[in-house]
């Protein structure tokens, strides 16, 4: 089959590797139809590339068709249409029964004391062959894969993988008091499906933070209160405006959507960059021990947040060691939380909005549909934020 395959810092190829196969009673294949390009997948792509091996299958939002089934998933059959959640969970065991998944104990990657395997990620995650290919060996299939009909397009419910649950959780763990505010640092396909959650639910005030122009437009559109960080060049400038917004408290919550990859924080950018050039088994030490994030995103969160409110950080940060302003923190009284996305404690939520009305705009979400040979392409784009690109879904 052909796969998206690492193969170092900012090289990905589309080549021919072997079809996956039952390995386990609890595995499926699946034939894929569409895979997302995520904001995390930016990261292999660019700084956590010391803990990828070349070979290395990339991707983790997949639905598809069923292929085959091993003896022990009788919830699945060959022409079921599913999608699959990005983190690989049993259901049964003391964490999953509590609504956290991506902690299964059955699946966790104990060698680096890490949580549930995912698919498509690095070794810290078990570095599971990916969903970015015509084919995928899903473990746990009697948990993962979500059954939904035939018929509509893939764009339905291909987001029921990753970005519709992850921005859920983002949105329900900033805990925004009815009627309250709420900003959303970054635009991408995180913070732009976020505001849409947090203005279906109710939110009363929903501020935009970016500095792409298709990305503040396109939130613009929904009906969401944007600022261009063009526009407001200083920390202290970009508060007052969101003070301004915010009765002069600041938010009730903010959602960092953004993660290691802010702009600013140039010293953690040198350190990345460092970290790109040195030996990946010196680099992935540096990594395990040492502050390499970029914290503009989070610093700009605390700085913005009301006293008494809620961070809720939905970017994903790979440092070990990274710095925090923890007296402001305190005096200010934040509560942060964090973490990835429980995609089967919030499906059941999701999936009634996923309906011809569309109120969370699913259907038009994403901005480019790309053959899978053209993923290296695909890649580069989206890093760079060109071609007005938020998101991408490959088709092999």
């Amino acid at each position: 089959m052909r796969a998206t395959v690492w193969h170092g810092k900012r090289d990905v190829r589309v080549e021919h590797v072997p079809d996956p196969r039952i390995q386990e009673d609890t595995d499926a294949v699946i034939r894929i139809t569409s895979s997302g390009l995520c904001g995390s997948d930016l990261h292999l792509y660019e700084v956590l590339t010391p803990f990828m091996t070349p070979g290395d299958i990339l991707g983790h939002e997949p639905m598809g068709i069923v292929e085959e089934t091993g003896p022990a998933v009788r919830n699945l059959k060959a022409g079921d249409r599913v999608v699959v959640p990005f983190q690989i969970a049993c259901g049964t065991c003391w964490m999953c029964s509590r609504g956290l998944p991506t902690q299964c104990e059955t699946t966790q990657v104990t060698e680096y004391g890490m949580g549930a395997q995912l698919f498509g990620y690095t070794k810290l995650y078990g570095a599971v062959p990916g969903a970015q290919a015509e084919y995928l060996r899903v473990p746990q299939a009697q948990f993962g894969p979500i059954k939904v009909p035939h018929g509509p397009d893939d764009d339905r419910f291909v987001y029921l993988s990753d970005v519709l649950p992850t921005a859920w959780q983002a949105v329900r763990y900033a805990d925004v008091p009815d009627g309250g505010s709420l900003a959303v640092l970054g635009l991408g396909p995180i913070g732009a499906m976020s505001c849409r959650i947090a203005r279906h639910l109710g939110v009363g005030t929903v501020i935009g933070v970016d500095l792409v122009p298709e990305r503040l437009e396109r939130a613009r559109a929904d009906g969401v209160t944007v600022l261009d960080l063009r526009e407001h060049t200083s920390r202290d400038d970009l508060v007052d405006a969101v003070k301004d917004l915010t009765d002069g408290r600041g938010p009730d919550a903010v959602i960092d959507a953004v993660g290691t990859e802010a702009h600013g924080s140039q010293a953690a950018r040198l350190a990345q960059t460092a970290a790109g050039l040195l030996p990946s088994s010196w680099a992935e030490k540096l990594m395990q021990v040492a502050g390499v994030d970029r914290m503009a995103a989070l610093d700009l969160a605390i700085a913005l947040v009301r006293r008494g409110g809620t961070i809720s950080v939905s970017g994903v940060y790979g440092g070990a060691a990274d710095p925090l302003p923890l007296l402001t923190m305190f005096d200010k009284q934040v509560q942060l939380r964090m973490g990835q996305a429980n995609v089967r404690a919030w499906t059941d939520d999701i999936l009634p909005l996923l309906t011809d009305d569309d109120p969370l705009g699913v259907d038009g979400f994403a901005t480019h549909h790309v053959p899978l040979d053209e993923a290296p392409d695909a890649y580069a784009t989206f890093q760079k934020k060109e071609d007005g690109a938020v998101k991408m879904l490959f088709q092999p």
